[in-house]
C-alpha cells in the first residue's frame, strides 16, 4: 500500500474541533474513563471466551499452552497500543483505524481502511447472531420444553440492538456496563473454584511452560486467541465522546489490553488446573463448548451452572450491542467525509447518536440472518448450523480483517510521525510500532494459511479462500473509491481522516460546512 503525499501533508488535528455544524459531529462529554472501558471491554466478550474460543483452542489444537499465548499476544498488543495511543492524542475522529491510516500512508489508503473496517466489525458483530440464537433456542427447550428457530431469537436481539443503538452513548454504557461486570464475576467464581479443588495434578503452572507451544497448531492457535482481544482498539472510536480524548482514550486502551490479557491466561490457566494439563486437550474435545459448564456443574452446582447458561446468552448480547457503536460510528465518519453518502454522516436528535448507521448496521444483520435462516440449516438438518457457519464464519472474518487493519496502524504510525519530523522524539514508539506489526503481519498470513481450521471447512474447501477474499475485496474496492475520489473529487478527498475538523477549516477559510 502505498502512501498519498497529498493526504498526508494536511495540517494533523492537535485536538479535536468544538464546531458542531450541521450535526456533523458526535455529542461531547458522553463518557468518561469508566463508561469508555466498559463500552469497549463488552466486546471482548468474556464469558463467550473462556466457555467458547478456550475450549475451541484446546480442542482443535492441542495447544496444552493456551495460557501463556494469551500473555504473548498480551505483550505484542501492547506493544502495538503503545504507537496506537500516541496516535489517539493528535487524531480524534470517530472513524479511528482509517482515521490514522488515512494520517500517515494518506486519504487512498485509508479509504481502503475504512471499507475494511465497515466489513470486519459487521462480521464480527453479524456473526455473534448465530451462536446467540442457537443459545437462546437451547434455552427454550432446556427450560420451557419450547421449540424456537434460532433465527426467531436472533432477529429480535438485532432490533433489540437496532433500538438501543438510537440512545445516548452513556445509556449504552450503563447497559454493558451491568452486563459485562456479572460476566467477569461469574468466570472469577469459577476460577476461584478451580483454584481451590484442582484436579489430579493440582495447581500446576504446567501451561506457563514454553516447551507447551510447540507443534504445528500455534500459529492457528494464535488466531483463535488474538480474536479474544477484539474490542481494547476501539477505544479511539469514541474519542469525540468523551471530554478529554487525549487522556481517556490511551489510558483506557492501556487498562483494557493488559486486564483481558491477565484475565484470559488466568481463566484459561484455571480450565487447566480443574481438568488437568495432562487431561484439557482430550476433556475439551469430549465436552466441546460444554466444557466449562461440565466443570461449574461439578464444582459449583446445578444452579450455578443453569444461571451461566443465561448470562452466557447476555454476555454474547452485550458483545453485539458494542460491535453495533463501533459500525455505527464508523458508518457516520464515512458519511462525514464523503465515503458513503451524506445521510450517514448526520446524528440524531437529542441522542446525538448515529442513528443512520445504526440502521445501515440492523439493516444488514436483519438480512444476513435471514439469509441463513433460509438456506444454511434447511439442506441438511443441522441444528448447529449457524453456529458452525454464521458465527464461524463472520467471527474469522471480522478478525482477519481487524488483524490486517492493526497491521497497516502500525505502519501509518511510524510514517505519520516520521514525516512531522518526530522521528527521534518517538523513537522507541516508532520501534515498537515496528515490531508489533511484523508480528501482526505473521499472524495474518497464519489466519489465512489456516482458514480452514479456523472456519472447520476441509483443506480442499473453496472457502478456504473465498472468506478470508472478503477482506482482500473491501480492500481493492476501497482503494480504488479513493483514487477515483482523488481524481475527481479532490477536496472530499482531503477531508478523509480529518473527520469534523475538515468542517471546522472549511468555516474558517469562509466555506459553507
Amino acid at each position: 500500500m502505498t502512501t498519498d503525499s497529498s493526504s498526508t501533508n494536511r495540517a494533523p488535528a492537535e485536538g479535536i474541533s468544538t464546531f458542531k455544524g450541521q450535526d456533523r459531529a458526535l455529542r461531547a462529554d458522553r463518557l468518561g474513563t469508566g463508561g469508555l472501558l466498559l463500552s469497549v471491554l463488552a466486546a471482548t466478550a468474556p464469558l463467550m471466551v473462556v466457555a467458547g474460543v478456550m475450549p475451541t483452542t484446546f480442542a482443535v489444537m492441542g495447544i496444552v499452552g493456551q495460557p501463556l499465548l494469551f500473555v504473548v499476544l498480551g505483550a505484542v498488543l501492547v506493544l502495538f497500543s503503545l504507537g496506537y495511543a500516541e496516535m489517539s492524542r493528535h487524531v480524534h475522529n470517530a472513524g479511528a483505524f482509517y482515521a490514522y491510516i488515512s494520517r500517515g500512508l494518506g486519504g487512498t489508503a485509508g479509504a481502503g481502511a475504512a471499507l475494511v473496517a465497515l466489513v470486519a466489525y459487521n462480521s464480527l458483530q453479524v456473526g455473534i447472531y448465530g451462536i446467540f440464537g442457537f443459545e437462546v433456542s437451547g434455552l427454550f427447550a432446556t427450560y420451557a420444553d419450547l421449540e424456537v428457530a434460532w433465527w426467531i431469537p436472533a432477529l429480535a436481539a438485532a432490533l433489540a440492538v437496532g433500538a438501543l443503538g438510537w440512545l445516548k452513548i452513556d445509556v449504552n454504557a450503563k447497559v454493558l456496563g451491568v452486563l459485562l461486570v456479572i460476566e467477569v464475576l461469574l468466570v472469577v467464581v469459577f476460577d476461584v473454584a478451580a483454584v481451590a479443588d484442582p484436579g489430579t495434578e493440582g495447581l500446576s503452572l504446567h501451561a506457563f511452560n514454553p516447551d507447551t507451544l510447540t507443534g504445528a497448531g500455534v500459529g492457528t492457535a494464535l488466531c483463535f486467541c488474538i480474536a479474544a482481544f477484539l474490542g481494547f482498539e476501539q477505544a479511539p472510536v469514541y474519542a469525540e465522546e468523551t471530554s478529554r480524548p487525549h487522556v481517556l482514550v490511551p489510558r483506557v486502551m492501556f487498562l483494557a489490553v493488559t486486564g483481558v490479557a491477565v484475565f484470559f491466561a488466568i481463566s484459561s490457566w484455571a480450565l487447566t488446573v480443574a481438568t488437568g494439563p495432562a487431561s484439557i486437550v482430550s476433556t475439551s474435545q469430549e465436552q466441546s463448548a460444554g466444557l466449562l459448564f461440565f466443570l461449574t456443574e461439578d464444582r459449583l452446582g446445578s444452579t450455578f451452572t443453569d444461571v451461566l447458561h443465561v448470562l452466557f446468552v447476555t454476555g454474547m448480547f452485550a458483545a453485539m450491542l458494542s460491535f453495533h457503536n463501533v459500525v455505527a460510528r464508523y458508518a457516520f465518519a464515512m458519511g462525514r467525509e464523503g465515503l458513503l453518502p451524506a445521510a450517514f454522516g448526520r446524528t440524531t436528535g437529542s441522542s446525538g447518536a448515529p442513528g443512520t448507521g445504526s440502521l445501515l448496521q440492523t439493516g444488514i444483520a436483519v438480512v444476513l440472518v435471514l439469509v441463513f435462516a433460509l438456506t444454511d440449516d434447511k439442506p441438511t438438518g443441522d441444528p448447529t448450523a449457524p453456529v458452525l457457519h454464521l458465527f464461524t464464519w463472520g467471527g474469522n472474518i471480522g478478525a482477519l480483517g481487524v488483524i490486517v487493519l492493526m497491521a497497516i496502524a502500525s505502519l501509518s504510525v511510524v510514517v505519520f510521525f516520521v514525516r512531522r519530523g518526530a522521528a527521534r522524539a518517538q523513537a522507541w514508539r516508532l520501534a515498537t510500532s515496528a515490531l508489533a506489526g511484523i508480528a501482526l503481519v505473521a499472524i495474518a498470513v497464519y489466519t489465512v494459511k489456516d482458514f480452514d481450521v479456523l472456519v472447520g471447512a476441509g483443506p480442499d474447501s473453496a472457502l478456504r479462500w473465498i472468506l478470508p477474499g472478503v477482506i482482500g475485496l473491501a480492500l481493492v474496492i476501497g482503494l480504488v473509491q479513493g483514487a477515483i475520489l482523488r481524481s475527481r473529487a479532490p477536496e472530499t478527498h482531503a477531508r478523509i481522516g480529518l473527520g469534523n475538523e475538515a468542517f471546522q477549516l472549511e468555516k474558517e477559510a469562509g466555506g459553507t460546512p
